[in-house]
């Protein structure tokens, strides 16, 4: 197996494994610490796990774990790129999926973080019916970022599921491209 099919491989096994982590993290994550959080808004907002009481915040989890799924999910694509376009296309779809998942992470969430944060201890004013709007409005954009998570593992999977593209598809694929 040519070094480049190695490679490809191994950074999928990477993608696979860590999103696959991922996708479980971030799904029990919503289900049941949002689910605890989220319950009864505002009162319910005093079991986020951020605070001197949590000695383990859920950034200091998912965002090692991003690293390594982002030198899955690139090195895949780059070792991968010569593939045909068929082929390519599974390696591309994670990538994409991390971008956008990495672009709303500080623009969106990291903001609703803070202020449903200080709704829970009390150092911003908040109405209960904006904290109920607040937490339902997280759960549907985190909804959506599962869903991208989602879609990364499953198009790394997807991936690693058919055969390295033999030499003569190599060949071919970069004649059309």
């Amino acid at each position: 197996m040519p070094l480049r099919a190695r490679l490809t491989r191994i950074f999928l096994w990477i993608s696979v494994l860590a999103g696959g982590i991922g996708l479980g993290a971030k799904i029990f994550d919503l289900l049941v610490l949002a689910g605890a959080w989220g319950a009864a808004p505002p009162a319910s907002l005093a079991l986020m796990p951020y605070g001197s009481r949590f000695p383990v915040t859920p950034g200091d989890f998912f965002q090692p774990l991003s690293v390594v799924l982002l030198v899955g999910v690139l090195g895949a694509l780059i070792s991968g790129w010569k593939t045909p376009f068929g082929y390519r296309a599974w390696l591309w779809l994670p990538a994409v999926m991390f971008i956008i998942v990495w672009i709303f992470t500080p623009t969106v969430f990291w903001p609703m973080i803070r202020e449903l944060y200080g709704a829970a201890r009390g150092s911003i004013g908040i109405s209960d019916a904006d904290a109920v709007r607040l937490v339902r409005r997280w759960i549907i954009c985190d909804w959506l970022r599962v869903a991208a998570i989602a879609v990364s593992f499953v198009s790394s999977v997807r991936a690693i599921s058919f055969p390295y593209p033999a030499p003569q598809d190599l060949a071919a694929g970069q004649a059309a491209t």
